[in-house]
């Protein structure tokens, strides 16, 4: 049976990008994931080298996925990778982190943007992964804000004029406090998670977006807020 769609989720094996791949694998989509590990659910992988430093990721990474869709073009890239490190200035992993931060994050996002660049349909959606945290200072975990903080700003300048991406293309980026994962609550077992936002609902968001459903305005910042257990979404 003929894929009706084709989306690329990169982060694709981590907690929230397992829930994308599987639904719109449940969707009759065509779906690629790019993780450091393959998904076994996804259509086709593309491993990132960990060890490669970024021109070569981006290389390496473009001519895999060029590869795959043999000319097809892309209605969405989604782009969940990502993690948390914390520490201050004083914090004696504090640039290691911070190094860390950036690769988890910007790398991702920044390759992203590139593939969307390259093989993403006019009128395609991208949707990156910022924080709520990074709208304001983060002192206690000053690399995770920086990185989020550039991402918020690389979605500005994608959705703006002249930013490379196919016509009509929408950019966005979420902006969670805290997700309803495994490793969350492994670590944090007495956390308050009515106020913890669920992945499906994240999924669900994309899956609207790709139905050309409830899209924001390109270069928005949502913010997704989960109060008793529900999720509304607010423009930053």
């Amino acid at each position: 049976m003929e894929a009706i769609g084709r989306v690329f989720v990169y982060g694709g094996k981590g907690a929230l990008g397992s829930v994308c791949v599987r639904k719109f694998k449940s969707k009759n989509w065509w779906v690629g994931c790019i993780d450091m590990k393959a998904n076994d659910q996804a259509d086709a992988n593309v491993i990132v080298k960990a060890d490669s430093n970024w021109k070569e990721q981006e290389i390496d990474i473009l001519q895999q996925v060029t590869n795959i869709l043999k000319g097809d073009k892309l209605d969405g890239i989604i782009c969940v990778a990502g993690g948390w490190s914390g520490g201050n200035a004083a914090h004696k992993d504090f640039v290691k982190n911070s190094e860390l931060m950036w690769k988890q994050s910007v790398w991702s996002s920044v390759i992203a943007a590139s593939i969307a660049a390259h093989h993403l349909k006019e009128g395609g959606f991208l949707s990156l992964t910022g924080a709520k945290a990074a709208l304001g200072e983060t002192p206690g975990m000053i690399g995770y804000g920086m990185a989020k903080a550039a991402v918020h700003q690389l979605t500005k300048s994608l959705a703006a004029k002249d930013s490379g991406l196919p016509k009509d293309s929408l950019v966005t980026s979420i902006l969670p406090v805290t997700l309803d994962t495994p490793m969350n609550r492994k670590w944090m077992p007495d956390a308050d998670t009515s106020k913890w936002t669920p992945l499906e609902f994240v999924a669900d968001l994309f899956w609207n977006w790709s139905q050309n459903q409830q899209r924001p305005a390109s270069g928005s910042l949502l913010q997704l807020v989960t109060n008793d257990n529900k999720t509304e979404l607010i423009i930053a």
